[in-house]
């Protein structure tokens, strides 16, 4: 009898057991299945180092079940940042994806803000760069064998502190920018360098190098602050030559216009030429 009953209330156990798993706690799993969250998802394919905007991402309800805790729930979250690797369409956006700044690489490019322009010079010798020893951040002189072909070497006055944004090799990764690289990418030597320069500097720059050979000179390394101090006296030197070679065209202008003006007589009429060697004559 006392068997009996403890099967009877192991019995009423179990049941009361099932019971509360089919209507209290099954129910309450499949609601967190079923609960839909706000995820952030590519709607196209973008590539490694691009800016993330609006437009390249859409807010989508999704399950929540298995979602990585690290996925990105909301676009002004990942809006400006910049992709560390290339996603494809309806892929998440996970925190490990993305970085504030863009890859060392190419994030002189994204610095650029319109009044200044990259531009890069070929290194056709060893020596020519510093001995591959020049990195981003560098202030150099130009310096140009046969200036313009008169025979002298000469550093211009419009480039006489020009910075340096980046060294890149054959390969076209840039070398020096100070991160750890493998044995094969540090045997690789400079091929060309890119610096900061004025659209007047950019200028030269190009003849210089159509007409021949460029060596830089390193002028500083060190305090971003001072390195500023060397630029802004090239900008002020800069500044100064625009508005001389102005003032040289407006007093041009002037004289023209003053050569130029025609002969009147008493009455306020232009006297031609052939009238007045008539007039000439008559005396």
């Amino acid at each position: 009898m006392k068997l009996f009953k403890n099967r009877t209330v192991l019995g009423i156990f179990c049941i009361a057991v099932s019971l509360i798993i089919c209507f209290a706690i099954t129910p309450l799993i499949n609601a967190g299945l079923s609960k839909k969250v706000t995820i952030v998802r590519f709607n196209q394919q973008v590539n490694e180092g691009e800016e993330i905007k609006r437009n390249m991402v859409n807010e989508v309800e999704v399950g929540n079940h298995n979602l990585p805790e690290n996925v990105i729930r909301n676009i002004a979250d990942v809006e400006g940042k910049y992709l560390t690797t290339t996603v494809y369409a309806g892929d998440y956006i996970l925190t490990d994806k993305i970085s504030e700044e863009p890859a060392a690489e190419n994030k002189y490019l994204y610095s650029l803000n319109g009044e200044k322009q990259a531009m890069s010079i070929t290194i056709n010798t060893f020596a020519e760069g510093l001995s591959g020893k020049l990195k981003s951040g560098d202030i150099v002189s130009v310096i140009a064998p046969d200036y313009l072909g008169s025979g002298e070497t000469v550093i211009p006055a419009e480039l006489k502190y020009v910075e340096v944004i980046a060294v890149t090799a054959k390969s076209g990764y840039d070398a020096n920018t100070g991160e750890q690289m493998t044995e094969e990418e540090e045997k690789e030597l400079p091929s060309t360098v890119t610096i900061l320069v004025r659209p007047e500097q950019s200028r030269l720059l190009a003849r210089l190098e159509a007409e021949g050979e460029i060596h830089l000179s390193l002028v500083f390394r060190g305090d971003a602050d001072k390195a500023s101090e060397f630029i802004k006296a090239q900008d002020q030197v800069l500044d100064e030559m625009i508005a001389e070679e102005e003032a040289a065209m407006q007093e041009g202008e002037e004289s023209e216009t003053e050569d130029g003006q025609p002969v009147m007589n008493a009455d306020s009429q232009e006297i031609t030429e052939e009238e007045e060697t008539t007039t000439d004559g008559e005396e």
